[in-house]
């Protein structure tokens, strides 16, 4: 199943559709008009949104649609949290701001909270409002949750991911130093981020997901030339002890958005999902780096997989 919501002037949690395979067209979901309610009524709406899906099946739809009419499918959440599972980013961002990884790097997920309560459209223009902070994108794969228990061990958290969906985690490079280094975590340095148009579930993935981890290629450009290819299958830690660590204290709402952190590989040929780690490798083969942050008419595009069932987060940065 594929789900996406539509920009809406009367709810900010848009409006819920399931779309058919050719991506540009759907039927609404009626019953549950946002994918936030939804998810708050799972048993009552998971049967109800297959009967949408076997609806488009049979080639009934009421909608087609442009990227630019979808918000992210979660325009808003109560809980954004965000994990690091690729080790060689670990590495290579701290290595560019002089820092040294924990010592329990390979052990403990590193993860932080962040804000669900703007969340930006898989079109939407990426604010720049100075270019001294360093924009950046990062691409991660992220799951969607149903309510989560507290103390959720890693063998039964499958059972709680809902969906998938793909993030830009926008950065601002500039300003994470110095809230780092003040003890407190990221805040100014953690912009709001942007979606992937579709969120899917996991039979969409297929073979795909295994071991708790989404196994293709993530895709990223910058105005059109390739950056990187990296396996996103490369996690550390798998979704599972992910979940694990983010529910050591807390129970986690429906709908929580829960990200890999920013898909990197130890092979480096196969490029980056990231500007900092670019730049850290060429400060590392040239002494400096080449590569400039985001500027003003810049173009990222990010997909999972040469046929991205997630489509295309495609994002022009403008200068605000």
């Amino acid at each position: 199943m594929r789900v996406a919501s539509l920009k809406s002037s009367s709810s900010p949690d848009g409006e819920l559709i399931v779309v058919a395979p050719d991506g540009k067209s759907g039927v609404r979901s009626k019953a549950f008009r946002s994918l936030l309610a939804a998810l708050d009524r799972w048993p009552e709406a998971e049967p109800y949104l297959k009967e949408l899906e076997t609806r488009l099946e049979r080639g009934d739809r009421d909608i087609e649609f442009e990227p630019s009419e979808l918000s992210a499918p979660l325009p808003r959440t109560f809980s954004l949290l965000d994990g690091s599972a690729f080790i060689q980013h670990i590495i290579l961002v701290r290595k560019a701001r002089n820092a040294e990884p924990p010592e329990d790097l390979f052990t403990v997920p590193l993860m932080y909270q962040g804000a669900g309560d703007h969340l930006l459209g898989p079109t939407d223009p990426i604010p720049l409002h100075d270019e001294s902070w360093g924009l950046d994108y990062e691409a991660e794969v992220c799951v969607v949750l149903d309510e989560v228990p507290l103390g959720t061990k890693a063998e039964n958290a499958e059972q709680y991911i809902r969906f998938f969906i793909l993030m830009n985690d926008i950065s601002l490079r500039g300003l994470i130093p110095r809230e780092l280094a003040a003890g407190f975590g990221f805040f100014h340095g953690k912009p709001a981020s942007s979606f992937s148009p579709f969120a899917i579930t996991k039979e969409e993935l297929g073979a795909a997901w295994k071991d708790g981890r989404v196994h293709l290629p993530m895709i990223s450009r910058l105005n059109g030339e390739k950056l990187g290819d990296p396996d996103a299958g490369e996690m550390h830690f798998s979704f599972f002890q992910l979940i694990e660590h983010a529910s050591k204290t807390r129970h986690l709402p429906a709908g929580t958005i829960l990200g890999s952190g920013t898909v990197s590989n130890k092979d480096e040929s196969r490029g980056v999902s990231c500007l900092a780690e670019k730049r850290t490798l060429e400060t590392i083969a040239a002494g400096a780096p080449t590569t400039p942050f985001l500027k003003d008419g810049d173009e990222i595009a990010i997909q999972l997989g040469e046929e991205s069932r997630f489509g295309e987060i495609r994002q022009r940065v403008k200068a605000v």
